[in-house]
Parts: structure tokens; sequence; C-alpha cells
């Protein structure tokens, strides 16, 4: 018989994405594997049932017990019990803080991957789920300070006079922070940036935007992963003593610092805001680890000293078709992997299987997740 893949509608408040979009279903049955979607899963991302039955997948109303391999997006909490001691997870764990669940699933016997653990080598680019969410959230938060900021984005001529382009500062060039250039420029604004890393500066440039000198390398500012590792508390003051008047010249801010599993660090503080001008907007993106902005409040829009002060929540879900299909891809490039003639093959030796495992015969093998509970 061959294994079942299962893919639940998410009931995560607000999540509207889900973790398979018909189109990859023929790849999941050309490796032998039988895809079972839950009636309505793809429904908020305008992913119809038929859709899904005419691709080659069965539709249930239970599919947690059916489940060989279990994918999701968000982490499941109230459905562990539902799913099948032995079987696999696939999904976004939110593993440096969800540590009822990251027990739970060891106590069944599930084996989870966490995507947020996809280790950023040549070889899992497809693979790299919360780059592709970042660029998501990236162009989405772009298009959000628009709608808030009191002022045109481009250079308009006008019958009326001139309309002077908007200014927008990127604080971060990585995906995220990249892709809000590259949006920002194509509506029109004039954009800087600034990364502790100067070897972006090309790339920043090369999408338009003039990098910021600030003369602050960071030293080690990525881990051995890729991922950005924190500073120290001086290098972060003298950041935001550099960086004031690059926030006071702006009409956007866009942050976009984060360090896993860390409090976001804090780049803009209210002194920094007190001086920017009435109706200018912070979109922060690191909002769900606290905010690079000292005022945000995740998840809340708010005014203080005259400035829009957005904390956006899971911004990936509110791109729902794209953001599914980005997902859904990364997804099914890494099951792909993990398959060899319709099972599971784990080479723990292997570094693309071995980072995102989490959870693995009852026991919790990741060192860093391990270490935390």
């Amino acid at each position: 018989m061959p294994m079942i893949v299962s893919v639940p509608k998410e009931t995560f408040p607000g999540e509207q994405r889900v973790a398979l979009v018909p189109e990859l279903v023929p790849k999941l049955t050309k490796a032998s594997l039988e895809v079972i979607v839950q009636c309505g899963a793809g429904e908020s991302a305008e992913l119809l049932d038929a859709e899904y039955e005419g691709k080659g997948a069965r539709l249930e109303e239970e599919v947690f017990g059916k489940a060989d391999i279990l994918r999701k997006v968000q982490p499941p909490i109230d459905e562990i019990g539902r799913m099948n001691e032995d079987s696999f997870l696939i999904s976004f764990l939110q593993p440096y803080t969800n540590t009822t669940a990251i027990k739970a699933l060891a106590a069944r016997r599930i084996t989870a991957f966490s995507m947020e653990f996809m280790p950023r080598i040549t070889r899992a680019q497809s693979m790299d789920a919360l780059s592709a969410m970042s660029t998501v959230a990236g162009y989405k938060a772009v298009l959000i300070a628009a709608s808030r900021l009191p002022k045109f984005f481009p250079l308009l001529m006008t019958a009326a006079g001139t309309v002077t382009p908007a200014r927008v500062f990127v604080i971060g060039a990585g995906v995220a922070g990249l892709q809000a250039i590259g949006t920002a420029k194509r509506l029109g604004a004039v954009v800087e940036a600034y990364d502790t890393r100067p070897a972006v500066k090309e790339q920043v440039e090369s999408l338009g935007a003039k990098f910021a000198e600030m003369g602050l390398a960071a030293k080690d500012a990525e881990d051995k992963s890729g991922y950005a590792k924190a500073q120290s508390e001086e290098f972060y003051q003298k950041q935001q003593e550099m960086m004031f008047k690059y926030v006071a010249a702006a009409d956007v801010v866009i942050p976009t610092a984060l360090v896993p599993g860390q409090r976001a660090p804090i780049l803009i503080t209210e002194e920094m805001v007190r001086g920017m001008r009435p109706g200018s907007v912070i979109v922060d993106l690191a909002a769900e680890q606290g905010g690079n902005c000292a005022l945000t409040e995740p998840g809340r829009d708010i005014v203080k000293h005259g400035v829009i002060i957005i904390g956006p929540m899971n911004l990936p879900s509110t791109v729902p078709f794209q953001g599914s299909e980005m997902y859904a891809r990364t997804v099914t490039s890494y099951l792909v992997h993990l398959v060899k003639d319709g099972r599971p093959h784990l080479d723990l030796d292997d570094e693309l299987t071995r980072g995102p495992l989490v959870t693995h015969r009852g026991e919790i093998v990741h060192e860093v997740v391990k270490a935390r509970l």
C-alpha cells in the first residue's frame, strides 16, 4: 500500500494558506505517494476541492488519522492527539517557543521536521520556506505602508505642480528587505537601505536603492547556517545613533532585523520616532518577535508622536494564493528529498535531512531545541 500524504485545513486564527496546491499533487503521486486533502482545505487561498480531485488527490472530511505523512503550515496543537504514532510531520513548528507541542510530538513518537531549520545551503534553496515567506512579507509591507502614508510614492508632474516622491528607509537587506526595496522602487519611491553586512551593498544598489554608509560593519553577522547573529548592546547603541538621521528623513521605515530564537533587536528608539515627521509610517516586520521599534505593539496599528506604527503578524497569510503556492513548493521539494521508492529514507548524516529534524523515535533530537527545553 502506498504511504498517505495528508493535508488538513489550517485552524490557526487568521491563517489562509494551505500546505499543498493542486499543481503539485502529480509530483507526489509520481513519487509513489497517495494524497488526501481535507475538504475545503484550500478555500481561503481560492483553491477549490475540484481542482485537487482533478489532479489526483482524494478528498476526505478527516485526514489526521489516515496520514503517514502530514503537511501543515502552522504547527499542530490540539491536533497532535489525532495524529498517528510513528507518522511524519513537515510544518512550521515555531520550535523555539512552542515547547508544549514539541514535547507532545516526541511523546507520540512523531518524526517532525521544522521548516524554520532548513539549512541555507545551495542544495536547499528550493526548500527554503522562510525565504519564500519573507519574499511575500517584504512585498506586502510596502503595500501596507503605501496605503497608510498620506503621500504618493512616486514623483508626479501634474498641472497642479510637482509632487515629490516618498522616501523609504529599509533596515536589513535579507530576503524580506530586498523584496521591500524592489517593491518600493517599482512604486516610485526614493529608497535607502542599511545592513550590518557591507557585502550586501551591491545587491541593494542593483535594485536602484542607495546603501546607507554608517561605518558599522558587524563581526560574525551571520551564523554558519546563514541566519543573523545577535550583536552586543554597545553595537546596537552605536547603530541607533548613526541611524537617527536616516529614520528622521524617511516617510516610511521598514525594519526587518530578526535573530532566530531571540527577541528582535531594538533599532528604532522612541526618541527616533519622535524625530520623524507626523504622518510617517513604520511597518515593523520583526513584530512577531517583539519588533525592531521600541514602540511596536505586535498585531496592532498605533499612532505615537504622530507616527503610524504597524506591527503586522503573519503577513504571508494575507497573500494566500501565492503564499500557499510558494510554501507548498518548498515542502514538496523537501518531501521528495526524504522519500525513496515511496517510503521515507532518513540519512541522518545528511545535513539537509538532519538540520530540520526536531523529534524522532520518541526523542527531541535537535540540539538547540533540546537545550532550550
